[in-house]
């Protein structure tokens, strides 16, 4: 098979596999490049074997090299961070194609939510933890990968496994979720504060990435009054024209605002028990630059 039909072929899960490992859609957009011109440098020396493994191979080890040389990066990182959202259809990071309901059924792993719990790994446990957990690797064959033996691959991926389950909370299901969602919304929007109550968790956590770049909380809002008075402050701080429209935000119901001054957030949500414990708002324009301008919103 030529490479330009393996690309069609494997473009969208590698893309998947290297942003859930970086939070990132320009730099997974990278990983998936450089991949392919890796694997074809790699036809003039020896032929290969098993393509897909190969393939991922090199873009979990480009992954793992980008995180390794960021983490000064990331630890300077100025206030919370949270990754890049992708708007529509999560698969490859299009906007639009997929039935958002059915690519909901198949987003869990590309939640907000989820990849911030991904974050909680190391980079070589969030490679082990998805290469079996999500592809189906052996441990032999993640062992070569990441270059450890395969009992230590297989004691790794079960202590990642354990931390995920006990943290993530249960997926709603997507007319549960876009119903809580718009909700939530209308409820802010009017002022109902009962209302919003009954709609979040009592220890609701907000979370705000500005990256310095634009005015945010640098610290997590933690709690159902002190979120609620944030974003009351937020409406009346921002009190001019905008637009705004309900989105779907790495396949699950989230929100968008577009103001005249050129800011753009983009809020997902993440849920337990069924109501919203997460609001996750990304406003730094550096995460922003591949998110279209919003042309027919609600004003």
């Amino acid at each position: 098979m030529d490479i330009e039909s393996l690309y069609k072929e494997h473009r969208a899960e590698l893309f998947a596999l290297s942003y859930r490992m970086l939070g990132s859609v320009m730099d997974a957009e990278d990983i998936v490049q450089e991949t392919f011109i890796a694997y074809g440098q790699s036809l003039n020396v020896e032929p290969v074997r098993n393509v897909r493994a190969y393939l991922y191979r090199i873009a979990t080890n480009r992954c793992l090299d980008l995180l390794r040389s960021s983490a000064k990066k990331r630890e300077l990182y100025v206030g919370p961070w949270l990754p890049e959202p992708l708007l529509g259809d999560f698969n490859g990071g299009a906007t639009g194609g997929e039935d958002p309901a059915l690519a909901y059924e198949r987003s869990e792993s590309m939640s907000t939510a989820y990849l911030m719990l991904l974050q909680q790994l190391n980079a070589v446990e969030r490679a082990i933890f998805l290469l079996r957990e999500l592809y189906q690797y052996s441990y032999e064959e993640i062992a070569e990968i990441v270059g450890k033996h395969a009992a230590n691959c297989r004691q790794i991926y079960h202590r990642a496994h354990k931390s995920i389950r006990d943290s993530k909370g249960e997926h709603p299901t997507a007319e549960v979720a876009e119903s809580l969602v718009k909700s939530f919304v209308q409820s802010v929007f009017k002022g109902d504060k009962s209302r919003i109550l009954e709609l979040v968790s009592d220890n609701i956590v907000f979370l705000s990435d500005g990256g310095g770049k634009v005015r945010a909380a640098q610290v997590p809002v933690r709690g159902a009054n002190a979120v609620l008075s944030l974003l009351q402050n937020l409406l009346v701080m921002y009190d001019a024209t905008y637009q705004f429209d309900y989105v779907w935000i790495n396949g699950t119901p989230g929100l968008r605002f577009d103001f005249d001054d050129g800011n753009r957030y983009i809020y997902s949500f993440g849920f337990r028990d069924g109501v919203i414990d997460h609001i996750y708002c990304i406003c730094n324009p550096d995460k922003l630059g591949h998110v279209p301008p919003l042309n027919n919103g609600n004003q």
